[in-house]
């Protein structure tokens, strides 16, 4: 999905634009597959007792809300995260309700640098470090592809100069 084009300036074309990396939606997942299963293995438990129909809605409505919180709401977290390099700047741009977000334009980066750990190389991911002019390094972790992201970043910041 590209980024809406009323969020740049003229002659600004947005580079690339990624979600964080799929990694972080296994846990909620995880919980969407644990929760499902063990409703459905306490709702037959008590499927021969008389108060069945009215444990049946509590499981439902427990299911549901734990669902939603920790499914759902990391989904939509995930998918309202948006991180973008420009030919001007790099955005990062999270939520939903309550939004975030920061630019850094690419006249002000210094250096650009990625880390990953064996098990981030295996899943193609890692974290990005751009330190710009403020005074500590911003670091933004879950970025796929960080490899090829650092090489792009770092291009546009060498076609800036």
């Amino acid at each position: 999905m590209a980024y809406p084009d009323e969020l740049l300036v003229e002659g600004e074309q947005v580079v690339l634009h990624r979600h964080p990396h799929w990694k972080m939606l296994l846990l909620p997942v995880l919980v969407f597959l644990v929760v499902v299963g063990l409703a459905a293995f306490l709702a037959a438990l008590v499927s021969a007792q008389s108060w069945a129909a009215i444990a049946w809605i509590a499981l439902a409505v427990v299911a549901v809300l734990v669902v939603g919180r920790f499914t759902l709401v990391p989904f939509v977290r995930w998918r309202t995260t948006h991180f973008v390099v420009t030919t001007r700047r790099v955005l990062v741009r999270e939520g939903l309700i309550s939004r975030s977000g920061m630019d850094i334009p690419m006249s002000r980066i210094n250096s650009v640098q990625f880390r990953h750990t064996i098990l981030e190389r295996m899943l193609g991911c890692g974290t990005l470090v751009v330190e710009s002019a403020s005074d500590e390094p911003l670091e933004f972790g879950d970025i796929p592809d960080v490899e090829r992201v650092h090489s792009l970043l770092y291009q546009e910041v060498a076609d800036d100069d």
